[in-house]
């Protein structure tokens, strides 16, 4: 069993508990343990750091002042995927990981390689 902390009276609970069972705080949107509830913290709003807010993509009603949301996706976290997405593309990173994906490959050629060079060397 998976356990968090509730936001509100921080508590261990079961991570797909709906309500908190000791402050009943709503843990999970609709009432279904498959959708997160992203909480703001504070004073802060999500909309501040939200994806959809930035990119003017967001139709909640509670914008630019919600501070619960099912949809909130941190900008900060996707700049930092989009990132490494970049860097796993990257030709030294693309040829590092097909040297590594064909380790025998290479040690055959390189075995023939030296075969090559001990005959050559002895004609």
């Amino acid at each position: 069993m998976d356990t968090v902390s509730c936001p509100r009276c921080h508590q261990l609970i079961d991570s797909q508990a709906i309500n908190c069972p000791y402050c009943r705080t709503t843990l999970k949107a609709y009432g279904h343990p498959g959708i997160p509830l992203y909480r703001a913290t504070g004073d802060a709003y999500l909309c501040d750091t939200c994806t959809y807010h930035i990119d003017d993509t967001c139709n909640f009603p509670k914008r630019p002042y919600a501070k619960d949301c099912t949809l909130y996706q941190n900008s900060e976290e996707m700049k930092l995927e989009l990132e490494k997405q970049r860097n796993a593309n990257s030709f030294a990173v693309t040829v590092k990981n097909w040297i590594k994906r064909n380790q025998a490959l290479m040690l055959l050629v390189g075995l023939l390689l030296v075969c090559l060079l001990i005959v050559l060397s002895t004609s």
